[in-house]
């Protein structure tokens, strides 16, 4: 039993000081993204540039379009009341002073009272068009954002694509697989980073949109509520 056990222990032993037979481990590379987003060159740059504009506009748009659907529950009824008992200046006043999509509409609508009921809806439409888009300023950049960024980073993986072909190329018959390999793990960065900022863009962009419209819904809603004081 001895003389097995020293055998087993002798065994291993020229296992582990074998180079041949000693099992090698290799450690895998991880992947970093700061690493990825340095390898796709300048257009990254461009990318980054365009999510901070594009994370920018966002905030600023849902500040704006929040601050705008606040509405005071009792503007209507003071309204009425100063519509009924003749204070056309102080319902102006009243409107200026909450400064709102919704009471800059109404103070249009105030000043032209006394005119015909279709050139007051009219003036109404128009205020309430002028006041959207308000609230639309820099949407349009946003949805160019998110056409574009994908595009950009197509346009980083194709000049990447190129690059890799010339290297090789150039090469002549000293090819590595690993230098073509290289120059569209590289390439394909730039698509990668156009892909996730158009979609982020694109929810954005989307929801900003869905936002503006209650706003829309309610100015109209609203129009309706002054014609009827109109009558």
């Amino acid at each position: 039993m001895l003389l097995l056990q020293a055998q087993m222990e002798q065994a291993v032993t020229e296992v582990a000081e074998n180079p041949v037979l000693t099992e090698v481990v290799e450690v895998a590379n991880e992947m970093n993204l700061w690493d990825m987003a340095v390898k796709g060159g300048w257009i990254m740059i461009v990318l980054a540039l365009l999510s901070v504009l594009c994370v920018y506009i966002f905030v600023e748009r849902l500040m704006v379009i929040r601050k705008a659907a606040k509405v005071d529950p009792m503007f209507m009824e003071r309204i009425r009341d100063y519509v009924k008992t003749d204070e056309m200046k102080s319902a102006i006043n009243y409107c200026r002073v909450t400064n709102s999509p919704m009471s800059n509409m109404i103070e249009k609508g105030l000043e032209r009272l006394d005119r015909p009921a279709a050139e007051v809806q009219a003036t109404l439409e128009n205020a309430g068009n002028l006041e959207v888009a308000k609230l639309e300023k820099g949407l349009s950049i946003m949805a160019t954002i998110s056409g574009g960024a994908p595009m950009i980073g197509f346009l980083g993986t194709v000049l990447g694509m190129v690059k890799a072909f010339w290297e090789m190329a150039n090469a002549g018959n000293n090819i590595d697989i690993t230098l073509l390999s290289s120059g569209i793990y590289e390439a394909m960065i730039t698509t990668v980073g156009g892909l996730v900022v158009g979609i982020i863009a694109m929810f954005a962009y989307n929801y900003l949109v869905s936002r503006v419209d209650d706003v829309t819904n309610m100015l109209e809603a609203q129009t309706l509520a002054f014609m009827d004081l109109k009558n």
